[in-house]
């Protein structure tokens, strides 16, 4: 055993099972307020559910020394008889132990299918998420593992190549997104959604931690730690900056704008795009591979419009055009002056035949991942269901956790201390004073609610009612978001209500201005006698 690769691995594993959290940050900060938190479970939980079934019988299925090129045997079932794996990167030797090989795997086995919930964002059921996800990490990744990555397998015997995933993790998971939303369909009211990203900060954050766990994924995969470890940590790196800054151009030219969402998109597009290559090119060719991505997974955002399918958060642009892409310019970019066990491709003298052998496995993984994943949706959701219905769509958070992922409200959502006029929770009231007669109103724009609650009951209202307010101003402002741009109309104010008898109006009133209520928003209503 080599003590310094086993670190190395077990290191990646450590970084690849942080993307995961990251992805669910990343995500999470793009889907509306009031499904974030579901967005994030959706997400978390493949933690739970595959790393159970890659113990039980994923691994087992991958890369079990028995079975043939197509499916592994149930040899290594739980883990109880677990034979040395015969990696596939490394050229000679088995350097590490082998529960160190089955947590690195089991990583990559977890973080595939979470990457498909941002095309279906707002619209899975847990339940069948759950379910799809056990099926999923038995029927579909296992195989695709074994073909490329297992010295058996039949698509690694051709002489397809890939060094990290763009096949078996990027492409696949692409794939099975477009089967998902093909069963599922559009959110409601899609194209035309009136919703926002909730945190975009929240996003950076996740994107930052991905990119930093993409040196474990890619870094990693040649399970040892020396020269090609350090090549693909920097090509990763290379590459995803490069696409960046391609992305950038591209929507600076598209929309006039240089976003923070564009740009991580296409840091995360690079990443995917060399997952593929990052062991298998030169520093150079890293760079130019980032570059096409960018540019090309940014043009690819349109597709959605033109071919209509609902793809939330452009997991098919992104992770699926960029993996495909990244096989195929494998193609033309790979050098075995980098490493030796790659063949050479177009620009390296070894003519069309790699290109060809990428050709052939990503039509194979593809089709293989989407008929499989469109049947399992299919059967789920014929019987548990697998979509929520039009309107829960718009409260996930509520509807399948019964909680919000942030006190937003300026009242109601937020602990305040026990007023002035307040006992208990409850408003005390002189009962020599008559009974209200008006209700007084008006619109406020103040974060003071425990003062202005006091400064009221002190004037004295006999009953408060706050609440959030869409205030129309008649200034217009924009947001953008994927080159989309938003027109907004509306600004958030604070409403006041308040039950005064004639003695306390003028009192109430004043303290209103005082807390920045505008004239004209202060208006009266009479209170009818039952």
């Amino acid at each position: 055993m080599n003590a310094a690769d086993t670190a190395w691995v077990l290191t990646c594993a450590g970084l690849v099972l942080f993307m995961t959290p990251g992805l669910a940050l990343f995500y999470g900060g793009m889907v509306p307020v009031r499904n974030v938190l579901t967005m994030m479970l959706q997400n978390i939980i493949p933690l739970g559910v595959i790393s159970l079934t890659w113990i039980l019988v994923g691994y087992t299925l991958a890369f079990s020394n028995k079975g043939n090129s197509v499916l592994g045997e149930f040899d290594a079932v739980a883990l109880l008889d677990l034979d040395a794996p015969q990696f596939h990167t490394v050229a000679a030797g088995v350097t590490i132990p082998a529960l160190a090989f089955v947590a690195y795997q089991m990583m990559f086995a977890v973080i595939t299918p979470a990457l498909l919930t941002g095309a279906t964002a707002g619209r899975l059921r847990f339940a069948g998420w759950v379910v799809f996800l056990a099926a999923f990490s038995v029927l579909v990744y296992p195989q695709i593992a074994r073909w490329l990555w297992h010295p058996q397998g039949w698509l690694f015997q051709l002489g397809a190549q890939d060094w990290a995933g763009g096949m078996v993790v990027h492409t696949s998971a692409g794939a099975a997104a477009a089967a998902v939303l093909l069963v599922i369909g559009r959110r409601r009211g899609w194209p035309n959604l009136r919703t926002s990203p909730n945190n975009l900060p929240l996003m950076l954050v996740g994107a930052g931690i991905l990119w930093f766990g993409w040196f474990g994924f890619n870094a990693g995969d040649g399970l040892e730690a020396n020269d090609i470890a350090a090549q693909a940590l920097i090509n990763t790196h290379a590459a995803g900056a490069a696409a960046m800054l391609t992305w950038l151009l591209v929507e600076r030219v598209g929309s006039g704008h240089c976003t923070l969402v564009g740009a991580v998109s296409g840091a995360v597009a690079g990443l995917a795009t060399i997952t593929p290559c990052a062991g298998f090119v030169g520093t150079g060719s890293a760079l130019l591979i980032g570059l096409i991505a960018g540019c090309l997974c940014a043009l690819a955002v349109r597709l959605k419009h033109l071919l209509k399918y609902d793809d939330a958060l452009d997991v098919i642009a992104i992770h699926f055009v960029g993996g495909v892409l990244g096989t195929l310019l494998l193609g033309f970019f790979a050098d075995s002056a980098v490493n030796p066990v790659s063949d050479d491709g177009v620009f390296s003298g070894g003519g069309g035949l790699l290109l060809w052998h990428q050709t052939v496995a990503v039509v194979s993984v593809v089709l293989f991942s989407f008929v499989l994943s469109w049947i399992i949706a299919s059967l789920i959701s014929r019987t548990i269901g697998l979509r929520e219905p039009g309107p829960e769509q718009e409260d996930l958070d509520r509807v399948q956790q019964d909680s919000s992922g942030y006190s937003l409200s300026g009242v109601t959502a937020r602990p305040t201390a026990a007023g002035r006029g307040a006992v208990n929770g409850s408003i005390t009231a002189d009962p020599r004073r008559s009974a209200p007669s008006h209700l007084v109103s008006a619109v406020v724009s103040t974060e003071r609610v425990d003062g202005l609650r006091d400064a009221l009951l002190m004037a004295g209202a006999r009953s408060l009612e706050l609440s959030d307010a869409a205030v129309y101003t008649g200034k217009i402002r924009t947001e953008a978001f994927r080159s989309q741009e938003r027109r907004i109309d509306f600004h958030d104010r604070l409403r006041v209500k308040a039950a005064v008898d004639e003695e306390h109006e003028e009192a109430v009133v004043a303290v209103l201005k005082r807390f920045g209520a505008e004239p004209e928003s202060i208006y009266r209503l009479a209170i009818l006698p039952h």
